[in-house]
């Protein structure tokens, strides 16, 4: 699933003694749901304030904000911490090697364009995978109630409730969710998969947070999502809630241009079995 920045004995050599023997998933998940809440609470106390410290990042509409920063600092305090040998690639700080053959995948605050309209639509993102992906996700919503959680080998839950995905068979009848991207050739192309779709299923969302979409379709709110452009710390641990959820989760490939049509980042799309199929084929 990922590789080391620098060599592993080059790692090693910063550390004294034996790396400890791996932890069970529970340990995981609770380092992950502390770290989740200690960024929430750095959302929470500047949400609806005077935006500080914002800029650009690939495109002049992807910002990032003191807040964000704040939290993923506050994550990879909890980390550093608990888990010193792990690994951590996060949205803002980047990558750190690790030794321990773990790495956490943190979004501190997916849905950065909503929260700086004060829009409460976000979500704290926490994965920890190892070298066959994701061990434990947790997506939590800083300003409300809902912590979506999942283990690789657990269910999947909303704070303390067991939850399932959709169970809708007929595409005519779902409610799918997507995004777009920040760079507006990539969103024309987007623009015309989602006209030839929308008459084809009950609805389309669009909510600002690929996070909270993927938790929304692990709890039964969505019918589906599918979405270009995402990034492993958008996914990693939605897409892990929504498979233990019970819906199907399926890469996209990357499309390179063609005639009359731009070139497409990958993405991902989430569904019920029954729906996977006739969905994926008509978002590529």
């Amino acid at each position: 699933m990922f590789a080391s920045a620098e060599p592993a004995s080059a790692a090693g050599s910063r550390h004294t003694g034996s790396v400890s023997a791996q932890p069970t998933e529970e340990q995981l998940l609770a380092v992950a749901l502390t770290a989740a809440h200690a960024a929430a609470a750095e959302l929470a106390s500047r949400f609806r304030a005077p935006a500080v410290d914002v800029r650009s990042k690939t495109t002049a509409t992807d910002p990032v904000s003191a807040a964000d920063l704040a939290a993923e600092a506050a994550i990879r305090t909890v980390l550093a911490r608990a888990r010193p040998d792990d690994a951590i690639l996060g949205e803002e700080g980047g990558e750190s090697s690790g030794v321990s053959g773990l790495r956490w995948v943190v979004d501190p605050l997916d849905g950065t364009v909503n929260y700086l309209y004060g829009i409460a639509t976000v979500a704290v993102s926490v994965a920890c995978e190892d070298e066959t992906g994701a061990l434990v996700g947790v997506v939590l919503d800083p300003f409300g109630n809902d912590c979506f959680a999942a283990t690789r080998s657990g269910p999947a839950r909303l704070n303390d409730e067991v939850i399932d995905g959709s169970s809708c068979a007929s595409l005519d009848r779902a409610l799918v969710a997507t995004g777009f991207a920040y760079d507006a050739a990539v969103r024309r192309e987007q623009g015309a998969i989602v006209a030839r779709l929308l008459p084809k299923v009950r609805d389309i969302r669009r909510a600002g947070s690929a996070a909270t979409d993927l938790a929304s379709c692990a709890a039964g709110r969505f019918d589906a999502y599918f979405e270009r452009g995402v990034q492993p710390w958008d996914i990693a641990a939605g897409a892990l809630i929504c498979a233990r959820a019970g819906l199907a989760v399926r890469m996209l490939a990357e499309l390179p241009a063609a005639a009359g049509r731009g070139a497409l980042p990958p993405g991902i799309v989430v569904a019920p079995t029954a729906l996977i199929d006739e969905l994926a084929e008509l978002v590529t």
